[in-house]
């Protein structure tokens, strides 16, 4: 019987024990790859998506790839396509599994290389867990939004600055015209974070638009064949939402911030299953204007991955929260340092956690030699562990 106790304990210190591996899915090159997204199938494997070309929403080129890692072999495959319009940019892709194992696949063709322009698509498939290669797709359309209330709720939180003088009066007026502005309303509303899908089976798909600066839910309560938009966040340069739900149900959005100082992800609340949301407002969390992701864990606790700076994209932390957000107790750095400047660049986090506990966060990676997606595997208490001490000079 001791020996039996011995045993266990020894299996459950292991299991405590922090553990962290990390590896570039495939070698620098001088391609610009960014924005990935991550997905575990349920077969135990891996698929991650990223946006591929020789730029961004200028560049004909662009378009989204994919790699699938392997629990049998423990490698990741070359490379493949996953959607590609000829003469037409590419970007943000995103994916879920959704409550009826169904992967959902979203991204924006950049109609006319303004942001402003995209146009959301998106794919739907029942058999995606091939060894190699794209998913067979059994449905595809495009999600387009009427914003709901979108020149109501643009007017009653920024009119006041509108009637006022200089650069943020300027701003917030020529808003209140977009806002009015039927096309422009409805196009350039686009992807970066992972869906999430609620108790009740609707799904909530996080969208932003560079022409507003605002998010965005796209909400869809029959599978995702119909869509309909909610009301925005409406801030100065709140993009990019990435949501997750209270013990209570509300469900909170943390936002990259583009806007002005002082350089804080923003935070939005909404209590109607993501239909109303409050004006975004700073939070005490740095942010650099890039993007960020916070997920649920099983536990009950949230993690969060960001850039935990101010300017530059050098240091990337992922943090974990025992209060549902209003504290990040443990924070440990994934790449760089938030001490050490630099040109690299360690950005664009997507979140999981997959069936055995570990979280998945993989990333865009950026150095002089080239660019590559990273991929890290971890478990919760690598991060509670903190970083390391630095090595003492002798």
């Amino acid at each position: 019987m001791r020996s039996a106790l011995v045993s266990l304990c020894a299996v459950s210190c292991l299991l405590a024990a922090p553990q962290y591996t990390g590896e570039l899915i495939f070698p620098l090159e001088h391609w610009h790859n960014h924005s990935s997204s991550i997905v575990e199938l349920p077969n135990g494997n891996l698929l991650v998506c990223w946006f591929h070309g020789s730029g961004e929403r200028t560049a004909d080129d662009v378009l989204i790839r994919a790699a699938r890692w392997s629990k049998s072999t423990g490698k990741w495959s070359e490379p493949f396509t996953l959607a590609d319009t000829p003469g037409f940019p590419e970007t943000n892709p995103t994916m879920f599994i959704d409550s009826k194992q169904r992967l959902m696949f979203f991204w924006p063709l950049i109609i006319a290389h303004k942001w402003e322009t995209a146009l959301m698509k998106y794919r739907i498939s029942s058999d995606y867990q091939q060894e190699s290669g794209p998913p067979k797709w059994e449905h595809q359309d495009n999600i387009v939004l009427i914003p709901k209330n979108l020149a109501q709720r643009t007017k009653e939180v920024l009119g006041k600055d509108a009637a006022g003088t200089g650069r943020q009066a300027e701003y917030a007026a020529r808003m209140i015209d977009h806002s009015e502005d039927e096309y422009f309303s409805r196009m350039g509303w686009f992807t970066r974070t992972h869906p999430l899908q609620l108790p009740s089976g609707r799904i909530l798909v996080p969208m932003y638009s560079d022409g507003f600066s605002f998010g965005i839910m796209a909400i869809s309560d029959d599978g995702g064949y119909n869509w309909t938009g909610s009301e925005p966040i409406i801030s100065y340069g709140g993009v990019q939402p990435s949501v997750v739900r209270k013990n209570d149900g509300t469900l909170v959005a943390y936002l990259r911030d583009n806007g002005p100082p002082p350089k804080r992800a923003m935070i939005s609340y909404s209590k109607d299953d993501g239909v109303s949301w409050t004006p975004a407002a700073d939070t005490d969390i740095p942010n650099p204007g890039t993007s960020l992701e916070a997920v649920r864990l099983r536990s009950g606790e949230w993690i969060m991955a960001f850039n935990d700076i101010e300017r530059g994209r050098y240091s990337l932390a992922v943090a974990i929260s025992d209060d549902e957000g209003v504290t990040w107790k443990w924070k440990r750095h994934l790449d760089g340092d938030s001490t050490q400047n630099s040109t690299n660049q360690y950005h664009y986090p997507s979140v999981i956690q997959a069936k055995d506990g570990f979280i998945h966060i993989t990333y865009s990676y950026f150095v002089p030699e080239g660019k590559s997606i990273k991929h890290t595997h971890f478990n919760e208490d690598w991060v509670k562990s903190g970083d390391p001490a630095p090595a003492k000079s002798r």
